[in-house]
């Protein structure tokens, strides 16, 4: 998978996770054409390298925010010369 495609990724599933509407780890697995597991990684490297106060509601069942927050991300082009 390319690099853009990872951070599309993220940025949908950042979107819905605001949203309150991932499903189950399996609806939102399916939803991104995605295993469990692929999910489960993407997951972790959000809460663990990116800092994302991910977690699982079972009572909304879908995975939500602990404080409000948005990825972004922005990729420039500079100039050196």
């Amino acid at each position: 998978m390319h690099f853009l495609d990872q951070i599309k990724r993220i940025e949908r599933i950042d979107y819905l996770i605001r949203s309150k509407a991932t499903g189950s780890p399996g609806e939102l697995a399916e939803t991104l054409s995605l295993s469990q597991s692929q999910l489960f990684e993407i997951i972790r490297f959000m809460k663990e390298e990116m800092g994302a106060p991910i977690f699982y509601c079972k009572e909304d069942q879908s995975y939500c925010y602990h404080t409000s927050v948005k990825f972004v991300c922005t990729l420039k082009y500079i100039d050196n010369n």
